[in-house]
């Protein structure tokens, strides 16, 4: 009989049972432990950990080597037969799983910690997966390290004393030819002495990486003038963390790990007391060429921004990129889209100046179209949704230059409420419209507009009257309707089209009437 050693020897074989098993602490269950070259070395231990039915590296084995698949977490707790592969959503319900059966497996995976602990068969643990950083550049620009190099006493901090450690001011910082930092040719900062035994040393001639400053940056600019702290306490109390991390995804992933790392490390020793940077992060999606092409210089497709300057202005500009798409999804960049940005834009500077001279008195309705403007802006602005805020740009000018069509132009604090709103995106035009209309100082030192809802609301609603689910009329009603007036006058509307008798009245307010016949 082969021994264990020489069937795994055995080319034919790729694994094999070792006649020892492991046991489930929890439910007692046997699991039985095999030997086999079909572990992933580079992951974790290398040791598959026996959820066949959970994980598709488990899940592969287990079929390779007809190892039963024992389903435990199934979605609604309906288990799948014959499964032809793993189940891996991250929530279900527990089967097969004795006195948990039924449970959330989100439940059961906070309570199981306590359950070992508590039976004294193990501990709740984090293990985190680390990988080494290389910190050092050799160039000039970058933060010096400001460690010495002593022949007797080996690495040596500079003292904090003679921190921080500048760059030295040079005419010329060209590369060394030796692969080499080019400080190293600079002598007369390089050779030093060593701070704790007195003998001649070197200085570190590396410099830090450009993630080390932009790590923690976001700290420092809050209280940039102070020279006795990295940031007060109480400027820090008042502006940080940060509420919003805005990045593109190529480059937010590391700098996130990085900003982190230097915030944790920071409040550790003190000098801020929180550990987190950011509240919330959005991550930005991309502008790409043709077909979701990334734009390069290699492909020959890239758009100058230049070009599109002189041709549209540098606000049109600024409205498309946003109006493209959603943010945080890549975009396919149409030239014929900056069209339309720059046509709303021209629409709305002449509506301005067309109204700018006439002593035009608002009325209710321009009110109501202010208000809902600020209200509509400042939702979607909100919840970010940046190029639905450019669309409403464009709801609001068309529908003010119609109203202007019959009132003969504009009331000048509609007006003026639209170019505060619409300075941050497009803020030359807003310049010099915010002059146009009377402002004497930058539109950037205006108020921000309220809205007040109850002049939002409108006297009369359009309800659409349904007869069996289909829309059969419409009618304009008060915004106040009672139910029996709007069921009423529903009813009036559609009355050439209702057969048989009305056996249900369904009144939705201010949306919907609905009248089932049979």
């Amino acid at each position: 009989m082969k021994s264990n050693v020489d069937r795994l020897q055995d080319k034919e074989k790729t694994g094999v049972f070792t006649g020892t098993y492991a046991v489930n602490p929890l439910n007692g269950a046997k699991v039985p432990i095999w030997l086999s070259d079909y572990v992933l070395a580079d992951y974790g231990t290398g040791a598959i950990m026996c959820v066949p039915a959970h994980d598709d590296r488990d899940f592969e084995f287990a079929k390779k080597f007809d190892i039963p698949i024992i389903q435990v977490i199934a979605k609604d707790g309906m288990e799948i037969e014959d499964m032809t592969e793993a189940y891996t959503e991250a929530s279900g319900t527990m089967i097969n799983s004795g006195e948990w059966n039924g449970m959330e497996s989100a439940v059961l995976k906070k309570e199981a910690p306590i359950i070992i602990e508590k039976m004294g068969i193990g501990h709740k643990t984090v293990n985190y997966k680390l990988r080494d950083w290389v910190f050092s550049r050799q160039r000039y620009w970058g933060e010096p390290i400001p460690i010495i190099h002593c022949p007797h006493c080996g690495n040596v901090p500079v003292p904090e004393d003679q921190l921080p450690l500048k760059l030295p001011e040079v005419e010329s910082y060209q590369p060394t030819g030796t692969g080499e930092s080019p400080l190293a040719a600079i002598d007369e900062w390089v050779n030093t002495t060593c701070p704790v035994c007195g003998a001649p040393a070197k200085r570190e001639t590396n410099t830090m990486p450009q993630w080390a400053g932009s790590s923690w940056y976001f700290l420092r600019y809050v209280d940039s003038k102070n020279d006795k702290e990295l940031v007060s306490r109480e400027k820090a109390d008042k502006y940080l963390p940060v509420d919003m991390y805005i990045g593109g995804v190529e480059h937010a992933v590391l700098h996130l790990l990085y900003s982190r790392f230097y915030t944790k490390f920071l409040c550790d020793i003190g000098a801020i007391d929180f550990d987190e940077p950011f509240k919330k992060l959005f991550n930005q999606g991309m502008i790409t060429g043709k077909n979701g092409i990334k734009m390069s210089k290699s492909k020959g497709n890239v758009v100058s921004p230049d070009d599109l300057v002189r041709d549209y202005g540098c606000d049109s500009l600024r409205l498309y990129e946003l109006f493209v798409g959603p943010p945080e999804l890549d975009a396919e960049w149409d030239d014929r889209g900056i069209d339309g940005v720059s046509r709303f834009l021209k629409r709305f500077y002449n509506l301005v100046m067309e109204s700018r001279d006439k002593d035009i008195k608002e009325t209710k309705e321009m009110v109501k179209i202010r208000h809902k403007l600020v209200f509509d802006i400042e939702q979607r602005f909100e919840q970010f949704s940046l190029n639905t805020v450019v669309s409403g740009f464009m709801e609001y000018n068309n529908k003010l230059i119609d109203l202007a069509k019959k009132e003969g132009g504009i009331d000048r604090e509609t007006l003026k409420t639209f170019v505060v709103l619409l300075a941050p995106f497009a803020p030359h035009l807003g310049e010099e419209l915010w002059r146009e209309l009377g402002g004497t100082d930058s539109v950037f030192h205006a108020s921000w507009p309220e809205c007040d809802k109850e002049a939002m609301k409108d006297d009369e609603i359009e309800i659409a009257v349904q007869v069996n689910g289909k829309t059969r009329a419409v009618v304009n009603l008060p915004a106040d309707v009672s139910k029996e007036d709007a069921i009423a006058a529903g009813k009036e509307a559609a009355k050439d089209k209702i057969t048989g008798n009305v056996v249900k009245e369904i009144y939705v307010p201010g949306k919907i009437i609905n009248l089932v016949c049979k």
